[in-house]
Order: structure tokens, then sequence, then C-alpha cells
């Protein structure tokens, strides 16, 4: 009876291990699961999970479901997810780093993005490192264009407008056309069209079919005015309780993610762009004086973000002039 007993302990032990060696992280994004941030998370995810022999099982909850977008940082930071997706440009008002991809007019392609993400990450990584986090990996939105009814000549069309403000820079772009900024993450964009909070928004292909707009909104200006990133973001305490195996099965499933993202998004531009026209989009080249006007309030906004960011601002853009 004894041996049977300690055989049957032995047992349970042992059947109880890979439970115990098994962490368990949260993942916190505000996009829908087919977004294809989200699809990229997913399969980051996947291959953590399998890389680590499921001894890091991640869980990716989409669409706001455990935080809105502007509270994911935080729980980040605080140990509430251990991971989890950000749109860098809504933190500036905490730092003018991270409003730098929001800039109009200074990344225009996908070629001018990742160079400044390469002129800016070293600086990025140490602005999250004293606040206990680390970036794992950034994928760029498609170029931003406008959404709005009305026929925009200029800038001057754009007074008046019920705008949507996702970050302190679209705000500014308000406060500097004459638009009424409106702030609206990205899951409550529909919802805010159909009630008229909202008239008109600046943000990508992708934005606009994710949320419908088309049935709401015919016009979209591919003005092309920047590329915002969004970052997946660990704490690290969290990342250095992992032993190295694990940390090293992350780091490169992060590594293809971002890989994998930059290619994705860039492909998935046109599918977006595509998908609006055949739903009944008008696709607009911006006139030369929209972009004239446009490329105006970018330069303003570029020289008050090179004030407020101070030498540390000033290197990173001398980094990426360097490199064009």
């Amino acid at each position: 009876m004894k041996r049977t007993f300690a055989v049957a302990v032995a047992i349970g032990f042992a059947l109880a291990l890979p439970a115990a060696a098994q962490t368990k992280w949260d993942l916190p994004t505000a996009y829908p699961a087919s977004n294809f941030h989200t699809e990229n998370i997913a399969q980051f995810a996947a291959d953590v999970d399998k890389a680590s022999g499921g001894k890091l099982r991640i869980q990716v909850h989409p669409n706001a479901s455990l935080f809105k977008a502007p509270e994911i940082k935080r729980a980040v930071q605080g140990g509430q997810a251990q991971a989890g997706e950000i749109l860098l440009v809504n933190f500036e008002n905490e730092d003018p780093l991270y409003g730098l991809d929001g800039i109009p007019f200074l990344a225009t392609s996908y070629g001018e993005s990742l160079k400044l993400y390469k002129a800016s990450r070293k600086a990025l990584d140490d602005k999250l490192a004293k606040q206990g986090m680390k970036v794992l990996f950034a994928v760029p939105w498609p170029p931003q264009g406008i959404y709005t009814k009305r026929t925009l000549a200029s800038v001057n069309d754009m007074k008046g407008l019920k705008w949507r403000a996702y970050s302190p820079a679209t705000a500014k772009i308000a406060e500097l056309v004459g638009a009424q900024p409106m702030t609206v993450q990205a899951a409550e964009v529909s919802q805010a069209l159909a009630t008229g909070v909202i008239d008109s928004y600046m943000s990508s292909g992708a934005t606009g079919f994710d949320s419908k707009t088309y049935e709401h909104i015919k016009n979209w200006y591919d003005t092309q005015a920047w590329l915002p990133k969004n970052a997946v973001i660990v704490n690290a305490k969290a990342f250095d309780a992992l032993d190295k195996a694990t940390q090293a099965a992350l780091l490169k499933a992060a590594a293809d993610a971002e890989t994998r993202g930059w290619k994705l998004s860039e492909e998935k531009n046109g599918w977006y762009v595509a998908q609006l026209k055949g739903k009944g989009m008008n696709i607009l080249k911006p006139s030369d004086q929209l972009t004239a006007d446009l490329r105006r309030v970018g330069n303003h906004m570029l020289a008050e973000w090179q004030r407020k960011a101070g030498d540390e601002g000033k290197k990173v853009i001398e980094a990426y002039r360097a490199q064009q």
C-alpha cells in the first residue's frame, strides 16, 4: 500500500511539473482580431509557444477587451499585463519621443519610416527602460490619409470639421487647420461616425476598413502624411523572470514578427485601399494646394517637436537625415 501511494505521488508530481514550469502572459491590444497587426501578434504568440516548448504561453486580448488603448502602457508598466501593444504617438504628451512618427511629412514611405525607426530605436529603448519596460518589436500602419465627407481643395476647407483626434499630433493638426478635435479611440470610430460625434479623421486604409467608415464617409484623400508605429512592449521584470532559453525564443519570435509585420503592412496597404474603393469610397489624390498646406502644417509641427525634444530629439533627427 505504501509503495502504491508513493508511486501515485511520484506520478502526480511528474505530471504537475510541466504546469508548474509554464508561464502565462496577457497581451492586450486595441485593435480587432482581423486587423493585420493583431494577426501578426497572434502568429508571434504561436511562435513563442512553439519555440519555448510551451513554457511561455501568451494570451492575446484584441479590440480593447482587456484594457483600452490609452491604458495599455500603464498596465504593462504596473505588471497588470506582462506585455501589450501600444500606438506610440498616443503618448507624446508624456514624452516628445513617442510622437516622432506622427509628425506629418517627416517620413512618408516605408523606407523613410524604417530609417526613422532605426534612428530613434536606442532612444526609445532607453526611455522605456527607465519605466521598467522594453520594446519587443514595432510595426508601422500604412500611410495616413484624410477621411471626410467634404471636398478638400485646401486646408481652408477643413475648418469646422468634427475631427477624430486619437493622439496629440492629430489634435494639433485639428488646431492648426481650424477643425474641432474629438477624442475617439480605434474601437469607437464606427459608433462615433454613426452618431455624428465625428465627420472626419486622418488614418490609414486599415482603420477605414476595420471601422466600416465607407458606410458613413465617401472620400479618402491619400495624403501619405506619415506612418505611425505600434510597438509591442514587455514588462522588464516579467522578461527577466524567464530563463535564458525562453528569453532567446521570445526575442527571436519578436524579430521575426517585426520583419513579417513591416512586409505585411506594405502588402496590405494596397489591399485595404482596394477594399475601400470596392465599397464605394472615392480614393482621391490631394491637390497641390492641399499638399502644400499640409506640408506647412508638418513643418510647423516638426519645429515645435524639436523645441520640446531638445538635444535628444536633435540627435535623432540628425541620425535620420544622415541616412537620407
